[in-house]
């Protein structure tokens, strides 16, 4: 912690950067949005919700595509870009007519979740190259903060459609992120870029080969680190949408099917900043295995848990959900180099998107809810095998 305090300017692009990501985190708070823009727009529920979905395919090609950028068009660009497109699309989507509510699959799903990814991936690049000593800490608070977005603005959002009406809140969002991002991308720097202090620690990880991402995606251990992104988060995004019918299924009231929400929220935030210092301490492939073994023996626990170890189980897979956000761009550096980890990042985060988008046709096609718990498991499992071979591969390289 002292050799973070002692790095003033980098101290100075963590803190901007976590307040941007706090508001970038934002756009995952669609599900409190849905049933306003269901009434609203008299649109189905299921077409609604398929707006996230655009803006995770999206978010995955705004750190893709931001991450090539960066060293071409420089750190703070990227971050005022991605800011003004979550900005503007959150405003045309506050003026879309009635009978155009599909466009925010654009205006929301494709421009908002772009400029999102492409700003986060930055604030992450340039926290792990401010911090190589602490890659762990640093790129886990950039991401905590990413996550604690949902906790803090889901009630907010929902107290001002109740005060304002929903394009009001629409509106008022759009000014609060247009402000914030003209105010603090001034602030995103990276050390390489600027020649300022932190490059002489910033060299010193650059020690290792540093791949481009034509490199990396030609070796097994991307394929490795990707296909174990993509076994390992499936579990999360098939429970998500269903917390409250599992709780209510399992004994828990209504009331008790908020509290799993919000306690998944809080525990996916701290994963995300968990996972980066156990991975500190006891190296990224070991962290790793870890969080995809715990969410292999959680997905299996749920085919008979109930009550109050329903909640824990769901809360420990909510824990490791969050901590992929956090320990995979330290696996991908790790392998590949600080140097290209943007682009090399948001290459691995296609294996996101696909889990997101494959897994819950597929495990919708299962009717049984015990068997589809035992399949998360098994996938889980297999991204534990995938990121045993991933170590394996560094040994034999070591040796």
């Amino acid at each position: 912690m002292s050799t973070i305090a002692e790095n003033k300017q980098g101290l100075r692009v963590l803190i901007a950067g976590s307040v941007l990501q706090l508001f970038l985190g934002i756009i995952y708070v669609w599900s409190v949005f849905a049933e306003p823009v269901s009434r609203v727009y008299n649109w189905g529920i299921d077409s609604v919700k398929l707006t996230s979905s655009y803006m995770l395919c999206f978010f995955v090609v705004g750190i893709l595509i931001g991450g090539k950028l960066q060293a071409k068009v420089g750190a703070q660009t990227i971050v005022l870009i991605g800011g003004l497109m979550l900005s503007g699309g959150m405003l045309a989507t506050a003026f879309l007519p009635a009978g155009a509510a599909a466009a925010m699959y654009v205006t929301y799903g494709v421009v908002g979740g772009f400029g999102v990814g492409a700003a986060y991936s930055t604030v992450i690049t340039a926290a792990q190259k401010w911090f190589p000593k602490n890659r762990g800490l640093a790129t886990g608070i950039c991401v905590c903060a990413f996550g604690f977005s949902t906790v803090i603005f889901a009630p907010m959002i929902e107290a001002l459609i109740g005060q304002f009406e929903l394009r009001n809140t629409f509106i008022i969002l759009a000014v609060a992120f247009f402000v914030v991002t003209i105010l603090l991308f001034r602030f995103i720097s990276i050390p390489g870029d600027s020649g300022a202090a932190g490059g002489a620690q910033g060299a010193a990880a650059q020690t290792k080969k540093q791949y481009s991402m034509a490199e990396a995606v030609r070796t097994k251990e991307f394929y490795f680190i990707a296909l174990s992104l993509m076994f390992g988060t499936a579990a999360f995004f098939i429970l998500n949408p269903s917390f409250k019918t599992f709780a209510a299924e399992r004994g828990l009231g209504e009331s008790a099917g908020t509290l799993v929400v919000m306690l998944t929220g809080v525990a996916n935030a701290l994963g995300r900043l968990g996972s980066p210092l156990l991975s500190d301490k006891i190296g990224c492939g070991k962290a790793t295995l870890t969080i995809i073994l715990a969410t292999s023996v959680c997905a299996l626990l749920l085919t008979f848990v109930g009550g109050v170890m329903f909640m824990a189980t769901i809360a420990v897979i909510a824990f490791c959900y969050g901590g992929y956000s956090g320990i995979y761009p330290l696996l991908t550096a790790d392998y590949f180099g600080i140097k290209n980890v943007g682009s090399n990042y948001g290459a691995v985060m296609v294996g996101f998107a696909l889990s997101a988008l494959l897994f819950p046709m597929i495990i919708g096609l299962i009717s049984d809810v015990t068997a589809k718990f035992i399949v998360l498991g098994i996938l889980a499992a297999c991204g534990g095998v995938l990121v045993l071979l991933l170590e394996a591969s560094r040994k034999k390289e070591v040796s």
